[in-house]
């Protein structure tokens, strides 16, 4: 590898800073090519400081692409010999433990690709600060545990009407030459990677909410004239959040507003600035004849989460960056959790379980594996990952489970009273559980610093004569890197036991339904008395923990279990299991050359399932649909892409033949022509409906694919027209195909959201979307590499959600995705460590695929400079 290996930073080598700033004032002279920064700082000695001596230390301050024009101390310039500009920040040797320190430095917004710091979208100023973005900003202790009170004076010409920062407005004007002057102050000490700026030629839609104890607050949501007609949604979303987060968790919003500003270009999903918070425009804007019912779901969540962090992030701030998911793994338990109260908390818990078990079990059994509080990375962008916000949520989520919802209330009360205006650190809010409740969760902290997903085994036993029934469990975790030996966790196992009838037994003596076991030791037997016939399990009920369970049920138990299972997530879980089963058998049906057999268990399970009209439409819609063809890689051992892919086409074709007249029914039953509503029961109905026509179009027949070219063409709702037009492109004739997509764009080409549908659903298309077809989509003139969204929806949307085209035997799909995230690392690393993933785990594919996925791998390694994003990600592949 060419490039100079970045320095490793390690949890055990953390130290407080040396310095602390008070007050932060900044001034931004505006201009695409040359923005003047000026920042006043009020800087002092922080007495907690582990560097002492007579002597005091520097003063390290970072900055990256910043031309440095003047420093003065105390009004004075700085000599030259007081300090050094050096690769990644300035050094100033110190002679006082208080002054004041003035920087002006110059850089170029238009040229800032990265997206980092601040930089322009659609001619708008915008900025993203976290993790390390501040520093490309101007020369600043850029670190979550250095907080100061910002006032920032934003200077722009009059095209630029609309300029917002942090807090509140406090004051407004005109310079002498005719610029506009804004000048925003947050009264509550924030670190840098919360600072947030705007400036463009914006329209808003305005609302207000009146907080519990009377004050009104103003809600403003910003967006390009464009996008004016679809922020309703998002501010309904964020009104039900505030109304729940006072609720739930008795937190009040702080300030006078509260801002949202959408944004074309944008790394994230959204960032929680301080009362300013910045959405991807996808994240934020959507209309029923644009975006589909999961866009409005994931809105809904995503305004959510970014509220919530107010609280659980913005008052309450971590440490340092390994206790990241501090705030993220708790605000994702929180959003989740808010979710599931707005829509259905089953079909909710079901989709974070398909992520984990899909994307995140992976990311633990890979190159990259790492706690969910690292203890060491080079590259922090590296670590925004589901192990740190998914894991992180289920770590909390367990809590939650062993202390009840009580218990965890006051928890989180305490330790938002106890840390109120602090960076913490994880320990501190495992220890305000603990000190709230007087509970023991020494153990259990093992979650935040061992790596690796859990395996727990089970076996039963029933002893007829003592009505005597006896779970024993074990568990283990394989070795990840740099952790070899793993300690046993403390894991919450929720247990159920149903009788022959399909009714739950008691399992105590004051008639409970399900409990927690409580596994802390590597093996142990619980027992179970009075049970008189020997019962089913239930195991692992709402999946009480991030584990992957071993527990040997039959078919026939299974299909029991969907129908009768009273925990909603567990029948679906037993669909996956017996789904799972069956492709695991076609697939080596389709190693050893024999005939592909009829899945006739799963068929009659379905069946089953089509005919109950009484179960929620939203959770039987999940429970048909198969195990993607990503979870049946993480699933077995030696990953063959081609048997996945012929199991799972046999399997859909042989479900969709066999029950073609209940799909056909059962949509008929569902397709009722009435006014768009983004209600958790519609959307439920839409999501079964959409499901049985993708069935019934697998079959290619003519009648089922005119039943979906009519939805097409009733244009009543972007869910039913993205659906129908999905399952023609997927299952209909090419040229029917080519002429819908090209009515689609002619119709929405104006719209940057619906456009990037058009470009995903063409790129993940198991036979549209072939690698000819994706690079077709790179040459169009929607397309643009600097945009993430649409990098996201084309190149994303074939290497990672395109299974049948990336994995072809050729092996031309990796060679594509090395050349597209070298040419991406030089415009924005972060998307281009990201979007090498799908390369990182070429050990567990079979001899031929994985020899070419670790020749483009290599290809990426040998190509020159890489970032130090990339650099992480390639080389712990490598190794």
């Amino acid at each position: 590898m060419k490039n100079a290996k970045p320095s490793t930073i390690y949890l055990k080598d953390y130290q407080a800073p040396d310095y602390l700033i008070d007050r932060t004032e900044l001034t931004f002279d505006l201009d695409p090519h040359s923005t003047l920064v000026k920042s006043r700082l009020i800087v002092r000695r922080n007495p907690d400081a582990q560097s002492g001596g007579a002597t005091l230390p520097p003063l390290w301050l970072d900055g990256i692409d910043l031309e440095l024009l003047s420093i003065e101390e105390d009004g004075e310039l700085l000599p030259a010999q007081r300090y050094q500009e050096m690769p990644g920040g300035l050094s100033l040797s110190v002679d006082k433990s208080e002054f004041e320190l003035e920087i002006q430095t110059r850089i170029a917004p238009e040229a800032n690709t990265s997206l980092e710091g601040l930089y322009l979208s659609n001619g708008m100023y915008c900025t993203q600060c976290e993790a390390e973005g501040f520093r490309k900003i101007t020369f600043y202790p850029d670190r979550p545990d250095v907080m100061s009170v910002f006032t920032t004076t934003i200077v722009a010409p009059a095209q630029y009407p609309v300029l917002l920062s942090n807090g509140n407005k406090v004051d407004s004007g005109t310079t002498d030459d005719g610029r506009l002057r804004v000048t925003w102050e947050d009264p509550f000490a924030k670190p840098s990677y919360l600072f947030a700026l705007v400036a463009g030629d914006l329209q808003y839609v305005e609302d207000t909410y009146t907080t519990g104890s009377g004050r009104e607050v103003k809600l403003l949501l910003f967006t390009e004239a464009r996008n004016i007609g679809k922020c309703e949604h998002a501010m309904v979303s964020l009104k039900h959040s505030m109304r729940w987060d006072e609720d739930v968790y008795g937190r009040e919003y702080d300030l006078d507003i509260f801002m949202i500003v959408a944004v074309d270009h944008f790394n994230m999903g959204a960032m929680e600035n301080k009362g300013l918070n910045i959405f991807n425009s996808a994240c934020v804007l959507a209309s029923p004849e644009t975006a589909t019912d999961a866009a409005f779901q994931r809105i809904e969540s995503i305004v959510a989460h970014e509220y919530f962090h107010n609280w659980s992030g913005n008052r309450v701030t971590c440490r340092d960056w390994f206790q990241l998911s501090l705030k993220e793994g708790f605000t994702v338990f929180r959003d989740a959790e808010f979710s599931a109260d707005m829509n259905s908390r089953a079909v909710k818990r079901i989709e974070d379980v398909t992520l984990l078990r899909t994307a995140q079990f992976a990311e633990d059994a890979g190159p990259m594996s790492h706690p969910v509080r690292p203890d060491s990375y080079m590259e922090i962008s590296n670590f925004y990952t589901l192990t740190v916000y998914e894991k992180g949520a289920e770590v909390v989520r367990m809590i939650h489970t062993i202390l009840g919802p009580d218990a965890f209330r006051r928890g989180s009360d305490l330790y938002f009273e106890r840390h109120d205006g602090q960076a913490v650190t994880c320990e501190d809010f495992v220890a305000a559980m603990e000190d709230a409740n007087g509970a023991d969760l020494k153990q259990f902290r093992r979650w935040y610093s061992q790596g690796g997903t859990p395996v727990v085994e089970v076996e039963d036993e029933y002893d007829a004569e003592n009505a005597r029934y006896s779970l024993t469990l074990r568990q283990h975790t394989p070795p990840t890197p740099g952790q070899q030996d793993k300690l046993p966790l403390h894991i919450p196992v929720a247990v159920g036991l149903l009788g022959t009838t399909g009714k739950a037994l008691p399992l105590d003596e004051v008639g409970s339904m399900e409990t927690v076991l409580h596994l802390t030791e590597e093996t142990q037997s619980f027992v179970f008395d009075n049970i008189y016939e020997r019962p089913l399990p239930s195991l692992l009920r709402g999946f009480s923990a991030p584990v992957k369970l071993r527990y040997s049920y039959s078919g026939s138990q299974l299909q029991f279990l969907m129908q009768h299972d009273t925990d909603e997530f567990n029948r679906w879980d037993a669909c996956q299991r017996l789904a799972l089963s069956t492709l695991a058998t076609l697939q080596r049906q389709y190693r050893a050359g024999q005939p592909l057999e009829q899945p006739a268990e799963l068929i009659e399970g379905f069946a089953v399932l089509l005919d109950n009209p009484e179960l929620d439409p939203a959770l039987v819609a999940k429970m048909l649909a198969l195990p993607s063809a990503q979870e049946l890689a993480e699933h077995g051992g030696e990953i063959d892409a081609t048997a996945i892919i012929a199991a799972r086409k046999f399997a859909r074709e042989s479900i969709a033949q066999s029950l073609k007249p209940k799909f056909l029914s059962r949509y008929k039953d569902l397709d009722q022509r009435k006014p768009y509503r983004p209600t958790a029961d519609d959307i439920a109905e839409r999501s079964l409906k959409n499901t049985c026509l993708a069935y019934l179009c697998i079959t290619a027949d003519e009648d089922a694919l005119a039943v979906a070219q009519v939805q097409f063409e009733r244009d009543e709702n972007m869910t039913d027209v993205s659906a129908a037009l999905a399952a023609l492109v997927e299952y209909g004739p090419v040229e029917t195909a080519e002429g819908l997509l090209e009515s689609f764009y002619q119709r929405w080409q104006q719209d940057t959201q619906v456009v990037e549908t058009w470009f995903g659903l063409q790129s993940g298309s198991a036979s549209f979307g072939t690698l000819e077809r994706v690079k077709q989509l790179m040459d169009h003139p929607a397309f643009e590499l600097k945009n993430p969204n649409k990098v996201r929806a084309v190149i994303g949307g074939f290497a990672m959600r395109n299974f049948n085209q990336f994995h072809k035997e050729d092996g031309t799909g990796f060679e594509f995705l090395a050349e597209q995230v070298i040419a991406l690392d030089k415009l924005n690393p972060q998307i281009a460590s990201r979007l090498v993933t799908p390369l990182t785990r070429w050990k567990k594919y079979r001899s031929h695929e994985s020899v070419q996925i670790h020749g483009a791998l290599k290809r990426i390694a040998d190509s020159g400079d890489l970032s130090a994003d990339l650099y992480e990600v390639v080389s712990k592949s490598l190794a």
